[in-house]
């Protein structure tokens, strides 16, 4: 099962997009899982687990990223990042 990829679209909701406190919230998030995290806006890619990296993706609202995941844990750790980013990082929208 951890041989092939994984991936989810989703779209940037929060209003600030994805600044320095969304951020660290996503690549923690991301460090709890095994997989081999991606994001990709753009056609840039970024690390899941590196901030800067994530940082880097200047995403803004209404972005759309998409998360690859590959490891043994790929499938929960994609639904677990996606529902943090539909979740508006656990911020109202005039938050952080």
């Amino acid at each position: 099962m951890g041989d092939f990829e994984l991936m989810a679209k989703v779209v940037v909701t929060h209003s600030r997009g994805l600044h320095a406190r969304p951020a660290q919230l996503f690549t923690e998030r991301a460090q709890q899982f095994k997989a081999d995290i991606k994001v990709v806006k753009d056609n840039i890619n970024a690390d899941a687990k590196s901030m800067m990296h994530m940082l880097s993706l200047g995403a803004g609202q209404h972005s759309e990223l998409t998360i690859r995941a590959k490891g043994e844990d790929a499938q929960e750790a994609i639904d677990a990042l996606v529902a943090l980013v539909k979740d508006d990082f656990g911020f109202k929208n005039d938050e952080e």
